[in-house]
């Protein structure tokens, strides 16, 4: 059995852990993301490894980071959450902890232990996934490997145009999927709900003291759960805009499996039933024969660990 150690690097911590050849997790620890101080993160991740390492005799440490990799894996080329700029990553971490290192975007590392481990098992060999929380992302399977293009930062699915002259991307292009299928997307559509009819968001404005503006994803979450019109209507919303752009990936890139995770998804049939239903409408003639078959993320907050793991494995 080998085992190696998988390193998710989030916002708010740096989560790591022990994974046999399995996907079994064996063994965990985690610390929080000093993320305004780049020595401090690189150095919490160290901790991190070398704290796993020491317990355990694994032979290599995979990392999963937000931003972009570049092509050999080594080195963060731009983090949105976290100050790296062509920060070095690999090297450093595998001289402190002694150990080869490679680095991966956290969305490809997702991607791959859902592939290997979870909702796309039985996949032969192809997979597209599709990350639903503050943004989007994802990580493209073909032929049994991670799609990452020339230089290493394929796969930005939330940034694929869907609405020509559309709302203003964080990435500088205007109609993004990821403005209208985000976290972000939600609370947009159910505040502008609550504002033009708060009669049909009592729930809604309740979870949020009656400010339309104080509305998080959780409230819209709740209050839809719990009947509240606007608040299933901006999960709607979300589906529609979706299943759009998952009916474009398909015919892109044909797919034997569509995997949607991401914090979104614990919403369950209130975002998949709208999801799946404009997904299949927008297929058209296509939907005639055999496509994807859209299923949610099984491996929830394990598969930056057990994907960065499996990955090093793989080297």
């Amino acid at each position: 059995m080998t085992l190696t150690i998988g390193v998710d690097i989030g916002g708010t911590k740096v989560a790591g852990g022990v994974v046999d050849d399995s996907g079994a997790v064996l063994a965990t620890t985690r610390r929080d993301t000093p993320a305004d101080d780049v020595a401090k993160t690189r150095d919490v991740i160290v901790e991190v490894a070398a704290e796993l390492a020491a317990a355990h005799p694994a032979t290599a440490v995979g990392i999963g980071a937000a931003g972009w990799i570049d092509a050999s894996r080594s080195t963060v080329l731009f983090a949105p959450n976290i100050a790296w700029r062509d920060e070095p990553l690999r090297d450093y971490v595998s001289a402190k902890v002694g150990l080869p290192v490679i680095v991966e975007n956290d969305a490809n590392v997702a991607a791959w232990a859902e592939f290997r481990y979870g909702a796309a098992h039985d996949a032969e060999d192809s997979m597209v996934m599709v990350t639903i929380g503050t943004g989007v992302g994802g990580g493209i399977v073909l032929g049994g490997d991670l799609v990452r293009g020339a230089t290493g930062i394929a796969a930005e699915l939330g940034h694929m145009g869907l609405v020509p002259g559309g709302h203003r991307c964080g990435c500088g292009r205007l109609g993004c999927i990821e403005q209208y299928a985000s976290g972000n997307a939600l609370v947009r559509f159910a505040r502008a709900g609550a504002r033009q009819e708060p009669h049909r968001a009592e729930r809604l404005l309740d979870l949020s003291g009656g400010d339309p503006d104080a509305v998080t994803g959780p409230m819209v979450t709740a209050a839809a759960h719990a009947g509240d019109e606007v608040s299933r209507e901006a999960f709607a919303q979300l589906g529609t805009w979706l299943g759009m752009g998952l009916a474009d990936l398909v015919q892109i890139l044909d797919p034997q499996v569509l995997v949607i995770g991401g914090g979104v998804v614990d919403a369950g049939e209130l975002l998949m039933g709208p999801t799946r239903a404009s997904y299949l409408e927008s297929l058209a003639q296509r939907g005639r024969w055999p496509v994807a078959e859209l299923r949610t993320a099984k491996l929830g907050n394990t598969a930056g660990v057990v994907g960065a793991a499996d990955l090093a494995r793989r080297r």
